[in-house]
């Protein structure tokens, strides 16, 4: 997926660790903030991102209705990876050093073929135009992006409600998802739609030549 191969650590013994040293791809693990990551950076661990998950309860959730928002159960996948380009800067691969943008890219577009396949993306539309997309596995929305002329005009908060409300109307008592704690915006997205954030993540990387 990113041009070698990918694996993702259970924890951080000094036998997984070892392990990766061993094994040539890029690897990642996830460790609480207050962790200590000495054994990390001895092995050439570096970090990355942090993530936090953000949660929703159906008795929490604001709902903001537009009259002109509409889901669509089957999106083109085109009309997805065009929205998708350049709208996942905010991402850790992204925002690794050491990947290369177009192989992040690329680790995107997959992931989106990949969920689009499966039926598991809604597109959302304004006005009949669609402007962005959420991906969802279960109770969980795992990939969204607006299009690049939709962004910072507070539209979000109109496009994610119907899929919300939509997962819950389908029984899910609680929603999630897992965003870059420096993605300001989607933070705040999630906020103003009554969602509130906890197991905070750090995130670190390693690439073997």
């Amino acid at each position: 997926m990113l041009g070698q191969p990918s694996f993702e650590l259970n924890d951080t013994s000094e036998q997984a660790l070892q392990w990766a040293v061993k094994n040539r791809g890029h690897h990642t693990v996830r460790v609480d903030p207050l962790a200590c990551t000495r054994a990390l950076h001895a092995h050439g661990f570096y970090y990355c991102d942090t993530l936090v998950e953000p949660y929703c309860q159906a008795a929490w959730f604001i709902e903001h209705p537009h009259p002109a928002v509409a889901l669509h159960a089957s999106p083109a996948l085109a009309e997805l990876e065009a929205i998708a380009s350049g709208a996942f800067v905010h991402g850790r691969f992204h925002r690794d050093p050491h990947v290369p943008r177009e192989q992040a890219e690329q680790r995107y577009r997959q992931w989106l073929e990949q969920l689009h396949a499966a039926g598991q993306v809604w597109g959302i539309s304004m006005q009949q135009q669609v402007q962005g997309f959420v991906a969802f596995e279960g109770n969980q929305l795992v990939l969204h992006a607006l299009a690049e002329g939709a962004r910072g005009r507070g539209w979000a908060k109109y496009f994610w409600s119907p899929l919300c409300r939509l997962l819950f109307e389908q029984g899910h008592t609680e929603l999630r998802s897992s965003i870059s704690a420096s993605n300001l915006a989607v933070l705040n997205l999630y906020a103003s739609l009554g969602f509130k954030f906890r197991h905070a993540q750090d995130i670190y990387h390693r690439l073997s030549p």
